[in-house]
């Protein structure tokens, strides 16, 4: 993880083959899987701190990335100069993810 970040070949022996992995990964993302498990926990998590479920408030923020064009969809980002990805997260009050969003800046 460290020398290569998340590659799919370099999983470790312990789990199933990397294109199986990679295949329900992509299975679960496109069906919207986790998102609906992310809405799921952030409500359950907000109720036990005593919480309404649903948040009154949230933070927007964005980011832009440095990437080669190896690593995949790349933009430009105008404001800031930067030829990569962009990120943009929408959070509740205590910094729980709502929203989570990357694309080519």
């Amino acid at each position: 993880m460290l020398r290569a970040g998340c590659t799919w070949r370099l999983l470790p022996d312990s789990v199933p083959p990397w294109r199986t992995v990679n295949r329900w990964f992509v299975r679960l993302r496109d069906g919207g899987v986790w998102e609906a498990m992310n809405h799921h926990l952030v409500m359950l998590d907000r109720e036990r701190c005593g919480r309404e479920a649903c948040p009154t408030a949230a933070v927007i923020d964005s980011q832009s990335v440095k990437t080669t064009e190896s690593g995949g969809p790349r933009g430009y980002d105008a404001g800031k100069k930067v030829k990569g990805r962009k990120g943009h997260v929408m959070v509740d009050t205590d910094g729980r993810g709502l929203v989570l969003d990357a694309h080519p800046a």
